[in-house]
């Protein structure tokens, strides 16, 4: 008899970290395992921007957003539950209102999950914090991307499974072209009026070498820094490219300024190319991806001088450069999706 897993999660149709992770799982789940795999989307396009598997079953849901929107999203989810009666509900929902799902939701004979994909940092406010961890009681299981997320929850039923490599490619990057990228949204998190100011210390000592970020916002924040700072023919901004291998082959290094991460998604990618990574030791991800001089540079969080330390190491020696890489694309390896798919299952199945 077949397991049926039933995902409950804002949206799929988007560029972001959390799409790409979901697309990949829940498509080896149907296509390997051969699991009824049904996804329940909020008010989502009918494009999604990541693949999924055809043997996947969606239900998309229209919530208008008034004073109603609550109890329609409820008994939406209770319909489609009742047809599905799912084994297992997982729960991919970084707000407030995921944790407190397993309240409502009328499960049946199915253990709930609930996946955190970001750092608690995010939820500042003390109040947020304690509402949240009394949520995560609710849970079978709360499945965190990293041990340091382990230390933000104080209950019992935690368990780590980090996030897949969406691909591991053959060839590696040459690390010849004097290109750094950057991945994510232009969000205050993601940190890149942090690296704006590092690139500044150390752009006009390297004039042939060009910064490239890639991610959905409004790049008009940025750029009276930019410009100030006098570095606006070194650093381009691009809208995400759903080929964003291709992106990483073409760089000699990665960098992730941000302020905090649920994971660090980008890091491995870049990993699986043999691109070395420079990185904030924010919580959470970093750190449980990157071996500080080995794999790549480790920098103390938002410290931008250390970050243009950083960067200039692996810019100004090439070995180095080629050294890391090599150890980089041996430490994603760790992170194929057979090995962490092969974690859902036990989790799964126990």
């Amino acid at each position: 008899m077949k397991l049926k897993l039933l995902y409950i999660t804002n949206g799929i149709s988007g560029g972001g970290g959390l799409e790409r992770v979901l697309s990949i799982k829940a498509s080896y789940f149907a296509e390997e395992f051969g699991y009824d795999v049904h996804i329940i989307s909020l008010n989502d396009a009918k494009e999604t921007f990541y693949p999924f598997s055809s043997s996947i079953t969606f239900h998309p849901i229209e919530v208008a957003k008034d004073w109603k929107y609550l109890f329609s999203y409820i008994k939406k989810i209770n319909q489609i539950v009742k047809e599905v009666q799912p084994d297992i509900i997982s729960v991919c929902d970084d707000g407030m209102k995921g944790l407190y799902v397993p309240l409502w939701i009328q499960k049946g004979k199915a253990k709930i999950i609930y996946e955190r994909h970001a750092s608690m940092i995010l939820n500042g406010a003390s109040w947020q914090k304690f509402w949240m961890r009394m949520g995560a009681h609710l849970y079978d299981k709360i499945v965190v991307l990293t041990h340091y997320n382990l230390s933000e929850w104080s209950s019992n039923n935690l368990t780590v499974i980090p996030n897949p490599v969406s691909f591991y490619p053959h060839e590696s990057a040459t690390l010849e072209n004097h290109r750094i990228i950057c991945v994510g949204s232009l969000s205050y998190n993601k940190g890149y009026d942090l690296l704006i100011d590092a690139w500044s210390k150390i752009a006009s000592r390297h004039p042939s070498w060009s910064v490239h970020i890639y991610g959905k916002g409004d790049t008009s924040v940025y750029q009276d820094a930019i410009y100030q700072a006098g570095i606006q023919k070194q650093i381009t901004f691009h809208a995400p490219v759903q080929d964003i291998a291709s992106v990483y082959q073409q760089a000699s290094l990665l960098v992730l300024p941000s302020r905090s991460e649920g994971f660090g998604m980008v890091l491995i990618e870049a990993m699986a190319c043999g691109v070395p990574c420079v990185a904030f030791d924010c919580p959470c991800g970093p750190r449980d991806i990157i071996q500080d001089g080995k794999n790549g540079f480790l920098v103390k969080p938002q410290d931008t001088e250390e970050l243009a330390k950083s960067l200039e190491r692996l810019i100004e020696n090439k070995e180095l450069r080629i050294n890391m890489g090599l150890f980089a694309k041996q430490t994603a390896q760790q992170y194929l999706i057979e090995r962490i798919a092969s974690l859902w299952k036990n989790l799964f199945e126990s």
